[in-house]
């Protein structure tokens, strides 16, 4: 690298047992003239090739530094990540760093260290990989029965394994679908297509060991910018509603849908069929928006959004919550698991001055002259799902705005959750970080 030059990063994750170091291995394997660097967190577990093993180097980055005889280098992290990286690359010299994420986390907040952070210097973030167990993708998301249902690191840290696998698919440019062989080819369309609706744009690959093209993983296919699925689908849903006539002209058009609780519903029905996705025509999988400008029983809310049915495979947005009408909850929920959390005041609920001085600072800010910006806005991503039965399950809860409710356990301090739904905790399910080798796909 030439003095200045900034080396580009990709960034891999996947969940434990997907597949991330066959993959790496298949990398350092197939490095042919580049000099790539690769920062995992447990050196034991890569299993590189022995022939490849030039030395164990004495300029050790936090230590663990393995040298191989093909120019790369295989690196465990032992430090901080933002230490190592620098310090990797004042002392090494390489063309590529490849920086594993953890089992539990996902790539997106790994690259932002490389943004943010002074590694910011020395480094260019080239793309974000995904590893998919696509059997495991596709029992916890098509209604199978899959063999672990949470996520657990050799730490003790735990978390949902259908959160995470969402997520990680989210926030990934490139989507490897690793186990192609034990699935069938409509198993295989159905978990293509869901990551297609998760993450529209990202690039997907099929590979049974984990033996993707080098090119390919490598390349510089970031885009900082891309929408998630569900951010897509609420914004072209709001789009579609405003059309020439602004935020007024949508609450317009509502007020001639209203039901007796002043709220209007859209939703895809009125789109074009003819231009129907592929993956909606072939596999049914979908997504529509729920709005409404009226609050929701605290437990009637809980109880809907609890229990979505196994068709909804994601769901994430906006809460107004009857008795604690101040508070912007934001709901999230990805296969068994659901959460809402206080994500602090609408900003109708703060003073007037700093209303105006926002939304004079958001002109084109969803404003309602009598609600402000309170409202319950989801959207919902799944297979074959009923749209009128989930519209009319949280409508059957609506109150008029005022209505006096007990939020009951719902937080109201900002950064605090309710887990409304999570997976059930089998301890013989629960692959830790020591216990699977990961290596075997």
């Amino acid at each position: 690298m030439n003095a200045g030059e900034t080396i580009p990063v990709t960034v891999l994750g996947g969940s434990l047992g997907a597949g991330k170091t066959t993959l790496l291995n298949h990398l350092l394997t197939n490095a042919g003239d580049r000099d790539i660097a690769v920062l995992v967190n447990d050196m034991g577990s890569v299993n590189v090739d022995a022939e490849l093993v030039a030395e164990e180097s004495d300029l050790a980055v936090g230590g663990g530094v393995t040298e191989l005889s093909n120019g790369c280098i295989c690196c465990e992290l032992q430090d901080d990540l933002e230490t190592a990286v620098v310090r990797l690359a004042r002392e090494r010299s390489f063309g590529h760093l490849v920086v594993e994420a953890s089992g539990v986390s996902e790539p997106g907040p790994v690259a932002r260290l490389f943004v943010t952070s002074r590694a910011a210097a020395r480094y260019d973030v080239a793309g974000l990989a995904t590893v998919v167990d696509s059997r495991l993708f596709a029992d916890t998301f098509g209604g199978g029965d899959p063999d672990r249902t949470v996520a657990e690191e050799g730490d003790g840290s735990v978390r949902p394994l259908s959160d995470l696998l969402v997520e990680q698919v989210e926030s990934a440019d490139l989507v490897v679908l690793n186990k192609r062989d034990l699935v069938s080819d409509a198993e295989l369309g159905a978990v293509r297509d869901a990551v297609e609706a998760l993450r529209p744009g990202a690039t997907a690959v099929e590979t049974d060991h984990g033996d993707v093209d080098v090119d390919l993983l490598l390349s510089d296919c970031h885009d900082p910018d891309a929408p998630v699925g569900w951010r897509a689908a609420l914004e072209g849903e709001t789009a579609h509603d405003d059309g020439d006539e602004g935020d007024r002209g949508r609450d317009e058009r509502a007020d001639a849908d209203r039901d007796d609780y002043g709220h209007g519903h859209t939703h895809h029905d009125d789109h074009d069929h003819d231009e129907t996705p592929h993956a909606e025509a072939t596999y049914g999988v979908t997504s529509f928006v729920y709005r409404r400008r009226a609050p929701l029983d605290p437990d009637g809310a809980a109880a809907v959004l609890g229990d979505l049915p196994d068709s909804v495979v994601r769901a994430k947005g906006s809460l107004w919550v009857a008795g604690a009408e101040d508070v912007h909850y934001t709901y999230s929920q990805a296969g068994p698991s659901a959460y809402v959390a206080a994500a602090g005041p609408w900003v109708a609920s703060r003073p007037e001055f700093e209303q105006d001085t926002y939304r004079r600072n958001h002109p084109d800010f969803d404003w309602h002259d009598d609600h402000g910006d309170r409202r319950t806005e989801l959207v919902f991503i799944g297979r074959e799902m009923d749209e009128d039965a989930l519209a009319a399950a949280l409508d059957a809860h609506l109150l008029d705005p005022g209505t006096s409710a007990d939020a009951g356990d719902f937080p109201t301090d900002p950064g605090e959750e309710i887990a409304l739904a999570e997976p059930t905790r089998e301890r013989e399910s629960v692959p830790t970080a020591g216990a699977v080798p990961e290596g075997r796909r």
